[in-house]
């Protein structure tokens, strides 16, 4: 395939694993606010945790830069992908796609020819409302389904492509370029309209929030009556209806799609009977409270948190579930230290954090970790976690 110019506006998890995955056949580049990232990425630096976009920084070959000039990402692209970060807005019950539709605006001012993907995840109508706004069928919504941590590992294995847009020879082209890229290149590609594509996202997203909420209620169930959740998760995965994946405990799901997407859904079925998908975002919300009245029942003079990220390998912990845990605890007067290497002071919202790992352990009388690494190996005497699968370690 000939090489092409293709412009990713946002240095997330998700325009950077786009950006080292078609960085190798294309020429790429990468438009952000940011100036310190776009140092970073134009020193060869990658500016995620993500273990596998580092590796690529260091190895690979990328025809890759960054801008923060967006006449300069635009003018030339023969592709424009749009990964800015959407936010849902509690005060409205909606996204707030603003970056998004401001990007749009630009790009379609600046270019008359690019195809402009939108990877960005959006409420069910959003895409439609901008091809017809700006009267074209340039525009078209192709959700990411990634893991952080795993995000180019992800885009290198997608599960499918879905497109929301016409299938056209823009289109398709685009489509050509994703399995080209791609090393597993043995998936579909879904041609389907703007609000369906929309939908497959926010589904997703939602079905996996379900998911996680089913087994966190079997585990707190588990504990309520003193049985063993390993035991019962194995007999129950064991059905490959079922299936023996996603099925670990924790504190709650959090991180930057699921608490959104689900809620943003939710939105979405103003008009539509349902119980089951309010019923997820409850269930998680009553989880947290279930693990936090657990953690003060012990007694502990001072609490350790271990990690404000979702999980290792990621440096996010926005709407991380351990965040309302430690909400609960500051309200009841508790005494908490933080262990989290990724924040530069020596606190966060008023609780010390302690920033070498040997002091930390000596400090806590008690260590609250949604993921265990094993760097509490030495201390699972003291660590309380639900996370089952790896608390052997």
């Amino acid at each position: 395939m000939n090489k092409v110019k293709i412009t990713i506006v946002g240095a997330g998890y998700v325009g950077m694993s786009l950006a080292v995955l078609l960085a190798k056949h294309h020429e790429i580049k990468v438009l952000d606010i940011d100036k310190e990232k776009v140092q970073m990425i134009n020193a060869k630096k990658s500016p995620l945790a993500d273990k596998d976009i580092k590796e690529a920084f260091k190895k690979e070959d990328l025809n890759l830069f960054a801008t923060a000039d967006s006449l300069d990402a635009f003018v030339e692209a023969d592709y424009i992908i749009i990964a800015t970060p959407t936010h849902f807005e509690e005060d409205t019950n909606s996204f707030d796609s603003t970056s998004v539709e401001t990007v749009i605006d630009i790009a379609m001012k600046e270019n008359k020819k690019a195809l402009i993907v939108i990877k960005s995840t959006v409420g069910i109508g959003f895409t439609e409302s901008q091809a017809s706004k700006h009267k074209t069928e340039r525009i078209i919504f192709s959700p990411e389904f990634l893991r952080e941590g795993k995000a180019l590992h992800d885009n290198l294995n997608p599960s499918r492509l879905v497109i929301g847009g016409s299938e056209n020879k823009l289109t398709i082209s685009f489509s050509d370029i994703m399995k080209e890229a791609a090393i597993n290149k043995e998936f579909d590609t879904l041609f389907m309209s703007y609000r369906e594509a929309e939908s497959v996202k926010l589904f997703s997203n939602t079905y996996l929030a379900m998911r996680v909420a089913f087994f966190n209620e079997l585990d707190s169930f588990s504990m309520q009556n003193d049985m063993d959740s390993l035991n019962i998760i194995h007999g129950v995965s064991s059905d490959s209806r079922i299936g023996n994946y996603y099925n670990n405990p924790s504190f709650g799901y959090g991180g930057y799609c699921l608490p959104k997407d689900t809620k943003q859904l939710l939105a979405d079925f103003k008009d539509t009977p349902q119980s089951l998908i309010k019923s997820i975002i409850e269930s998680n919300e009553i989880r947290k409270q279930f693990i936090s009245k657990k953690i003060q029942d012990i007694k502990a003079n001072t609490i350790g948190i271990y990690r404000l990220i979702m999980k290792d390998g990621s440096d996010n912990f926005r709407a991380s579930s351990v965040l309302s845990i430690i909400d609960s605890l500051k309200e009841n007067g508790l005494e908490i230290v933080i262990y989290e290497p990724i924040i530069n002071s020596s606190s966060y919202q008023e609780i010390p954090v302690i920033k070498e790992l040997n002091s930390f352990i000596r400090t806590a009388d008690i260590i609250i970790a949604n993921r265990v690494t094993d760097e509490l190996s030495e201390v699972k005497h003291k660590t309380f976690t639900r996370d089952i699968f790896n608390s052997d370690l």
